[in-house]
């Protein structure tokens, strides 16, 4: 009796354990919940950011293909370029130029043109014209105006209305014309200011747009954010530039050498895009005229990173 006592004890206890064991093995079965996957990395081009090649001029001047790839490695999509001479980009034919372009999977996207002191006259503007319709440009821009035009309104307004005339030459091919500011514009002379009393309301804005150089408009004192808002719809294109520190106004280009990656400085970028719709903003475009340690392509890569890490998320 005691035998068989023991005997259905153990039995008891043996299928007790059975069930529990299965009970655990049915647990350790289970499949495991798949770990999380890490989101896949961002591509930035598919920012869309441009790259102003003055930037990397010594570069290029020395290495087109080699320059080119780096930039396309660092993410940027669009190109501003600031190499046209002789009917050429870079020394490449306007069809050689775009392959290799093409080939890294970016774009040209504008073209910063003609600084001579005579000016764009309407025989070269037509070749230029040409030139930059075969690369497939949206935009040709003016991008500086010589000392010895900057003295008198009346040389201010001529340009402007030469400016109108090649603005509809190349409205002809599908480009947009257009000019970019620095800071002397918007210094006094013969009691007005250009920018605001002959750029602005004599450019027609059909045929030419704006290129807002955040930088230099800050360095002569006016808020990009007030400009846009005055004059909206006219700034298609965004030099986005930084500044290591704020200074006074002034209206030279001498000697100018706070130059910072951007989001690395002063400038508020977040602000300034919070009303590129009114500005008609179309594209930004990173720029650095030069670099405190001369190493360019690292100041690029800090301004993409920052544009897609930190402004334009």
């Amino acid at each position: 009796m005691k035998t068989n006592q023991s005997r259905r004890d153990f039995l008891r206890l043996a299928a007790a354990g059975a069930a529990g064991a299965v009970v655990l093995s049915n647990f350790s079965c289970k499949p495991k919940a798949a770990p999380a996957q890490a989101a896949a990395p961002v591509d930035p081009k598919s920012f869309g950011i441009g790259l102003q090649l003055y930037t990397i001029r010594d570069a290029m001047a020395v290495d087109v293909p080699g320059s080119l790839k780096k930039v396309s490695d660092l993410g940027y999509k669009y190109l501003e370029l600031a190499g046209y001479a002789g009917r050429k980009f870079y020394g490449y034919e306007p069809a050689e130029f775009l392959k290799l372009v093409n080939d890294l999977g970016m774009e040209v996207l504008s073209s910063h043109t003609q600084v001579e002191a005579e000016g764009i006259t309407l025989e070269n503007a037509k070749f230029m014209a040409e030139d930059h319709a075969k690369l497939g440009v949206k935009y040709c821009v003016q991008p500086w105006v010589v000392p010895e035009a900057r003295n008198t309104i009346a040389s201010y307004q001529k340009m402007v209305a030469d400016w109108n005339k090649v603005g509809a030459i190349m409205k002809e091919v599908n480009i947009q014309f257009g000019y970019h500011n620095h800071n002397f514009e918007f210094a006094t002379v013969e009691g007005k200011i250009p920018f605001f009393d002959v750029f602005m309301t004599e450019l027609d804005k059909d045929l030419v747009t704006m290129e807002l150089d955040m930088f230099w408009t800050t360095k002569a004192g006016q808020n990009p954010v007030e400009i846009i808002k005055k004059y909206p719809g006219r700034f298609q294109l965004f030099h986005m530039k930084d500044m290591f520190t704020n200074e006074p106004p002034f209206f030279t280009t001498d000697g100018v050498a706070d130059f910072a990656p951007v989001g690395a400085g002063v400038i508020n970028f977040k602000e300034i895009l919070a009303v590129k719709d009114i500005a008609g903003m179309k594209y930004m475009i990173v720029e650095q005229d030069s670099t405190k340690d001369g190493l360019p392509f690292d100041a690029i890569k800090t301004s993409i990173t920052n544009l897609t890490t930190k402004i334009l998320v």
